[in-house]
Parts: structure tokens; sequence; C-alpha cells
């Protein structure tokens, strides 16, 4: 997964800038900013592109959130200098009853649940390790240290997804606002894995007016990351959801493997490289190579709808 991260850094600079200047005809960026890989190699590269006066950075943490996103939020806006607004998105989504509609779903599955436990989601099958249902398992815990696991059926899963999609979606909203005002765009941090595999929110984190990492791996993004010397406070954090009370990274709730695994297969394939030469290269068996290959294209196919545009009637 090696390329010259540098060479990309300059190219995606002269995108951006081209793009909101003489395309969307804006004055600058809004990003949001979350202490994440993502979203500090974007904020960065449009500082490079259009300067740190027209870039703000917009943090937008709620009840659920790590202490340490708005913290590494903080320092990532300092050391770009750019304008920083923090909003507190929990007041909104009470108003809109998440939490409320969540808890509901998840005291349906473990009556002992209370609001203020830890709660997160996780699936439990993995490539590499064999084939097995691709089911989520939701687990919850309390100050005294009770921890109780199930698995959530459908009802209850969808209801607390949906629920917990209104906090990315109540963000764009918010993002948008500040956009609008300054005559700026909304700068997507989006990734080629979240993207093609589904793992964002419709209308919520895929929201955006330009997405310039949207094409790259998360190993590619790291890689810009060192190019723009991001802080190693940033770029070693797990990558996480932030969505749930209960700490959980990106790869326990959806991924199920290392980056670096997932996006060397799915890079070779798209080179036509064959499963056993993957294999040998990687030091994995044939079988490991072809769950992943299956898995990848199980989610681009499950997720095709969350890419599509709004279908419209023929003329």
């Amino acid at each position: 997964m090696n390329f010259d991260a540098k060479q990309v850094v300059d190219e995606l600079t002269t995108w951006i800038r081209n793009k909101i200047i003489y395309t969307l005809k804006k004055r600058g960026a809004v990003v949001g900013i979350s202490g994440g890989l993502d979203s500090s190699v974007v904020a960065a590269l449009c500082v490079k592109a259009i300067g740190s006066e027209r870039v703000t950075g917009i943090a937008m943490p709620e009840k659920d959130s790590s202490p340490d996103s708005l913290m590494l939020a903080r320092d990532l806006a300092e050391k770009l200098n750019i304008e920083f607004i923090v909003e507190d998105m929990t007041p909104g989504l009470e108003g809109m009853g998440a939490y409320r509609r969540r808890d509901e779903a998840v005291k349906k599955v473990f009556p002992e649940y209370e609001p203020g436990w830890d709660f997160k989601i996780t699936l439990q099958s993995n490539p590499l390790m064999g084939n097995s249902l691709n089911v989520f398992k939701g687990t919850v815990a309390n100050k005294k240290g009770l921890t109780l696991e199930k698995r959530l059926p459908l009802k209850e899963y969808l209801q607390i997804v949906a629920a917990s999609n209104m906090k990315q979606r109540l963000r764009m909203t918010m993002l948008y606002n500040h956009a609008e005002k300054r005559n700026y765009i909304v700068a997507g941090t989006g990734n080629k894995n979240e993207h093609e595999l589904g793992f964002f929110v419709k209308y919520g984190d895929g929201g955006s007016d330009l997405a310039p990492i949207l094409h790259l791996h998360k190993t590619q993004v790291f890689q810009l990351a060192e190019a723009l010397e991001i802080s190693r406070e940033i770029t070693s954090r797990p990558p996480t959801t932030d969505t749930y009370p209960g700490e959980v990274t990106q790869e326990e709730f959806f991924y199920r493997l290392p980056f670096d695994t997932m996006d060397s297969i799915w890079e070779a394939v798209e080179e036509g490289v064959s499963v056993p030469q993957i294999a040998k290269k990687l030091n994995l068996e044939e079988e490991q190579v072809a769950r992943v290959i299956s898995d990848i294209n199980n989610k681009k196919k499950n997720t095709e709808y969350l890419r599509i545009s709004p279908l419209r009637v023929k003329e």
C-alpha cells in the first residue's frame, strides 16, 4: 500500500483549491474535526490549499463522545491556526429523542440497563478466522463492574442504529449552518473504506460539497497524515465510531480485521493479483484471502443503496 504521499498531498492541495475557488466559487471550507485521522488530514489539506484564515474547524461533541475527541480536535486547530468552534450537540439530540429512542431499544434486550450505563455494538465474525454469521452483539456495563452481552434482535438493532444516526445527520446540519453563513463549502472526511463498504450515514457524514480522500484507503490516509505531520496523538489513536457510551473501535464495530490486511487484499484484487499470489505475499491461507474478498464484495452489494442518488422517474 506504499505510495508517494507527498506527491498526493500536492495533487490534492491543487485539486481542493481549484474546486473551492473556481468550480464551487466559495470563499473557504468548513471541516467537522473529531480528533480522528480522516478529519485531521482533510483539515490540514484545506489549510495547505487555501490558507488557515479561510478554514473553520467545527467540533461537535455530545454526551456520549470521548473527552479525548474534543481535546485532540482543539490541539489540531491550534496547530493549524484555524478558527475553531465547539458546538454541543447534546441538547439537539435530546430534543429529537435520540438517546431516549436508543435506550428504549437497548432496555428491551437488557431489562437491567439504565441510562448512564456503557453500551456498545460489535460484530462477532472475522473473515480471517472462518465462516460465521454476520451478527451484531450488544454489550452493556455499569459502574459497579456488571457486564452483560447478548445478540441483538433485528428490530432492536435497527432502532438503535436509526436513533444513533441522528448524531451524524444533526452534525451535518450544523456544518452547513456554519458553511452557508460564511459562503464556505463543507469538506467531507470519508475515505474509500467507509464509502465503498457503507460505513457512513446517508445525508449525515456522507454529505459534503467535496470529498478529497474518498478514493483513498485508510492505510493511505495514514501515510498522508505522516506527510502532513499530523500529531502522533491523533495517528496512534485507534479509529473509533465515537457514537456509543461504551468505547468501540471501527474494527470491532464494522470492519472486523486490521486495515493493513484488508486494504492490501483489496488493492491487490483491484490490480488483478490472483488469490494464491495474495495469500503467499501476505502469509495467509488462500481460504482466508477468499473470505476477506467475499466480505468486501458482500458489504459493497448490501450497502449500494447508500451510494445512489435519489431515484427519479425517467422522462
